[in-house]
């Protein structure tokens, strides 16, 4: 069984303060398999390093989303 990291980028354009950064970044990382989870305020981008067979995009979006905010998978 070998663990396959990707790199997941989600945006969201809700984010409205810096303290929403802690808050998403901690839901995130509470999940299975995410290494990484990086709010990058300014830009609305969410960069998570994740094992998408123990946490897959719509696990990362779910969780965004119980802490009151909307984020959607980005290209960039």
């Amino acid at each position: 069984m070998t663990n396959t990291v990707i790199r997941t980028t989600l945006r969201s354009d809700e984010l409205s303060c810096p303290s929403c950064v802690p808050k998403i970044e901690k839901a995130l990382l509470a999940l299975p398999g995410v290494q990484k989870a990086e709010v990058k305020f300014a830009s609305g981008r969410i960069e998570v390093e994740h094992d998408p067979a123990l946490s897959d995009v719509n696990a990362l979006v779910n969780s965004i989303a119980k802490t009151g905010y909307a984020a959607k998978p980005s290209a960039f």
